[in-house]
Parts: structure tokens; C-alpha cells; sequence
């Protein structure tokens, strides 16, 4: 049997030329493909010299740096868990994940290493060490002394490569199980839709603890043998200053809204960039329509998921399988991926009707595993036939084109009635001097639930909530209307900019108490 290793995979597509660069920092640093492959193998040898069980968990939180992506290779390639932790996490999120995972290794910030290191050792992790975003830390000391030369780990296709917790809006965090082979999978089908192209380049601007930034960036240019452009840190004025050297950029909208601010941000400026890519949170239509009309460059949206990495997309090119359709539709997230199946269900088990609301269900090789140590919990996700449930809400309209309208948590049950927050939020996003709006349900003593539209405004602008209340009601159905609205400075957000609508329906729970 040919060995399934991703990192096979993805060495096999480097360049022939190994000394041609791979990766560049923005802080003046150059790695060629050879780099990559003797860092990798060092570090995989350090794995190797630690006498770990088959498949142990390494679970890392660290500061972004072209190191930390090694120790994923590297990971890979000696055969073990990759178990990626956001950067953000503080000792009680740690704990649990430490709890959870029971890695054989943590690696750490070295700012982190007294706290972290007390947790892990507790917890029964025999191996702690750190890696600084400045090529420094014991992971690299110590790998230094190994051989650049390494045989990678033979893998099935079913085998674990990673497991991302999910970002737990509700409850505790889920260790979403991914293999090599739904990876692989993955990267090798997005390289055909996305049209990956000899000499393209990337620019990667995401955090790398979560599917965007460490699969779909980073499979997407090893797996195409297509240099990255690095930056640390996302700075907008840095990002638009590196597109005449690159072709691709993949960002979540926040990065598209903060870009826009900027005056060098024109047509001639992108005029050598050959797709832009947005995903992890909802993009407006007014930022899709302004960065068409500043750039020339429709933004393609996709979708996808930490248990399944991308799911749909809007087409690159023509889409032969929907007639040859090439238009990238703002407020859908396109097609079903080829290879993945895509329906939409009522509660009873039952399909919908074209254009109507329903939960999305998903089955194809890019489809996790389970939930790390969860069986009750995977088994009730799946359907008997093998679908795994989303937990979006959405539709597919006659055309193919499916649009997400929310996550099932988020609707609000009032009077009876299904609320779905985000066709409220379309029509209040719309309003003049609105920037972007939340709904959210809150407890009611007679409906049980009801709305609460919390909104930002733009600037300098003034939103009256009677007068957005007003407009509702001229255009939807009463049971639909936010009871309260609130005008609000900032909306909360994770590191991908989603709105963390749990933490809203906190702070608004006692409204109508």
C-alpha cells in the first residue's frame, strides 16, 4: 500500500527546484523548499526520539511564525496528532484541553511556559517545550541536534491527523477528529476548483489554529509547490502593499472591511492579484459590492466547517456540474464542492422545497471522523444514512446556490413562530448609518423568546432604534420584530471575527425578566 501521510502528499507537490523560495516573511526572513523539508525532518526525528505512543496528541499554542507551521509538517510527517490551540486560551480553556486531548507533548510560548507547563505536567503530559515567533525556544534547540534526513511515517487514509476543538458557543468544546485522507482529500480538490496555477503566490494573513489559516491556506500553496508571503500579523496597509507580488489572498470579512479604509487600495494595486477568498464569518454585501467596485476583483465566499474543512464554494471558473455557471454570488456561499453531497432538511427528517429554510447536512470524504472521545455525541451528529448534521441553517435556491441563514442555536422560537436572526440582520444592515447588527433571543415571560437587535453604527452616524424598529415593521411579518434594540459601540468576536452571539444573549438575558 503507498503510504497516505499528507505530509507526503505535500512534499510530493514541492518544486523540482528545492532552493526556489517557499516562504517570506514580513520581517525580511526567506525559506526555500529544502528548508521546509530538513526542518521538518529534524523535527519529526526529535518526535521520534521522545519514544511516543503511535498517534500521540501534540498540542501547540504558539504565536504565529513559519516555525509553528513546521512543527505541523513535522507532526505529520513522524505520524503523530496535530492538536492546534488558540492563542488566546487562558489557563481554565488549557486545562480542559489538556484534560481532554491528553497530550504526550505541549508546546508553548515561552512568555507561557510557567503556567502552561505546571498544567501539562499535572495533567500527566510528559514532554513541554517552547517555540518563540523569533526562531527561538527549546522545540528548536533541541531539534537542532537531529539528522535532516527522515522517512515519514506510512499513514492510511483513515488514520488521525488533527483534532480542532470546536469554538464551543454552547457548552464545552468538541476535539473534531480529522484524518489524513479527509485532508488530502480536501486540498487536492480545492487545488483543481480554486484553479490553483503554476506561479501563483499567497499571501497568508490568517492565524494558523484553525481550519482557514493552517488547511485551506496553507494545503492550498504547499500542495500547488506556491511561495507564501508571511505576514506575522495582519496590517492591512502591509497586506495591499505586497499584491502586485502575488495572485492569492484568503482573509475572513473583518480583513476585507479593514483593508477598504485604505486609500491605497485601488484597481491598479490588485491588478496582479487573481482571486480573492473570504470565509469563517459572513461576508456583507456591502463590502462585496465595495470591494468589487475598488478593486475589479469579485470576492469568492465558501463555506466550511472545522469537522468537514470546505464544504461549497462559489465557482472559480465555469461550473460544468450547474450548467457552466461562473458568477460569484455575494450573500451565497456557492456550490456544493465536487464530491460533496449537500441537503437540506426540515426537523422531521424530510427534504425542503427549493428556496426553503432548513438544516444543512453534509456526507463526503472530507467529513470527520467523530468527536474525540464523544461517541453518544458523534453518533447523535450523524444521520442513519451517513449525513453528518451541520448545525446550519440555510437554503438552496433553484440554481444550486446555497445560502447560510444561521446556525440552528441561534434561532429564536417565539410565540411558536421560527425566527431566523439573520434574514432580520439583512434588512437591518441595509439601513442607512448601519455598520453591522446582531439579533439575538432572549427569554420572554409571554412568547418564551423574543429578538433583541444589538447594532453598530458607522461612523459618525446616528441610529435611532425606534426608527429601525419602524422600518421593520413596514417590511416583515410582527412575530419577526425585534422586541428591543441597542446601539451599541462594538459587537464580540472570536480570533476569525465570527460574532459571539452567546455572549450577547448573556448580557441581554434579563431584558424582559
Amino acid at each position: 500500500m503507498s503510504n497516505q501521510n499528507l505530509f507526503v502528499a505535500l512534499r510530493d507537490a514541492f518544486p523540482a527546484d528545492l532552493d526556489r523560495t517557499a516562504v517570506e516573511t514580513d520581517n525580511g526572513l526567506s525559506y526555500s523548499w529544502r528548508d521546509l523539508d530538513r526542518a521538518t525532518a529534524m523535527v519529526a526525528n526529535l518526535l521520534d526520539s521522545l519514544d511516543l505512543p503511535p498517534a500521540s496528541r501534540i498540542a501547540v499554542q504558539v504565536e504565529k511564525s513559519v516555525e509553528a507551521m513546521v512543527l505541523y509538517l513535522a507532526t505529520l510527517r513522524a505520524g503523530h496528532v496535530f492538536l492546534p490551540l488558540n492563542t488566546a486560551y487562558q489557563s481554565a480553556e488549557i486545562e480542559y484541553f489538556i484534560g481532554n486531548a491528553e497530550p504526550a507533548v505541549m508546546v508553548c510560548s515561552p512568555k507561557n511556559h510557567g503556567w502552561v507547563s505546571k498544567i501539562a505536567f499535572t495533567a500527566g503530559t510528559q514532554y513541554v517545550f517552547t517555540l518563540g515567533d523569533d526562531r527561538t525556544g527549546s522545540l528548536l534547540e533541541r531539534a537542532a541536534h537531529h539528522s535532516d534526513r527522515h522517512t515519514p511515517a506510512v499513514r492510511s487514509d483513515d488514520d488521525l491527523a488533527a483534532i480542532l476543538y470546536t469554538s464551543g458557543t454552547t457548552g464545552r468544546s468538541k476535539g473534531a477528529m480529522l484524518t489524513h485522507g479527509n485532508m488530502r482529500s480536501n486540498a487536492v480538490m480545492l487545488r483543481e476548483y480554486w484553479q490553483w496555477q503554476e506561479g501563483d503566490v499567497l499571501i497568508h494573513a490568517l492565524p494558523i489554529f484553525h481550519v482557514h489559516g493552517l488547511f485551506v491556506a496553507i494545503h492550498g500553496a504547499l500542495i500547488n509547490g506556491s511561495k507564501m508571503i508571511w505576514l506575522g500579523k495582519f496590517d492591512p496597509k502591509l497586506a495591499i502593499s505586497r499584491f502586485p507580488e502575488a495572485t492569492v489572498f484568503m482573509g475572513v470579512p473583518t480583513l476585507y472591511v479593514r483593508m477598504l479604509v485604505e486609500p491605497t487600495l485601488t484597481k491598479a494595486q490588485a491588478a496582479h492579484m487573481r482571486l480573492f477568498i473570504s470565509g469563517s464569518a459572513p461576508l456583507l454585501i456591502e463590502t462585496f459590492t465595495e470591494w468589487q467596485a475598488r478593486t475589479g476583483h469579485t470576492i469568492l465566499e465558501r463555506y466550511g466547517m472545522s469537522e468537514t474543512v470546505m464544504l461549497t464554494s462559489n465557482p472559480c471558473g465555469p461550473d460544468v456540474r450547474y450548467g457552466g455557471a461562473t458568477e460569484r454570488r455575494g450573500g451565497t456561499v456557492g456550490f456544493p464542492l465536487p464530491g460533496v453531497t449537500l441537503r437540506v432538511m426540515e426537523d422531521d427528517g424530510h427534504p425542503v422545497k427549493p428556496g426553503e429554510i432548513g438544516g444543512i447536512q453534509v456526507k463526503g470524504p472530507n467529513v470527520f471522523k467523530g468527536y474525540w472521545r464523544m461517541p453518544e455525541k458523534t453518533a447523535e451528529e450523524f444521520t442513519a444514512d451517513g449525513f453528518f448534521r451541520t448545525g446550519d441553517v440555510g437554503k438552496v435556491d433553484e440554481r444550486g446556490y446555497v445560502t447560510i441563514v444561521g446556525r440552528s442555536k441561534d434561532l429564536i422560537i417565539s410565540g411558536g413562530y421560527n425566527v431566523y436572526p439573520a434574514e432580520i440582520e439583512g434588512y437591518i444592515n441595509d439601513m442607512p448609518g448601519v455598520a453591522e447588527s446582531a439579533v439575538i433571543g432572549v427569554p420572554h415571560p409571554d412568547f418564551g423568546e423574543v429578538g433583541v437587535a444589538v447594532i453598530i453604527p458607522k461612523p459618525g452616524a446616528v441610529v435611532e432604534p425606534d426608527r429601525v424598529i419602524a422600518e421593520l415593521k413596514a417590511k416583515l411579518a410582527n412575530f419577526k420584530i425585534p422586541k428591543r434594540c441597542m446601539v451599541v459601540a462594538e459587537l464580540p468576536r472570536n480570533t476569525m471575527g465570527k460574532v459571539q452571539k452567546n455572549l450577547l444573549r448573556e448580557q441581554y438575558r434579563g431584558s424582559f425578566a
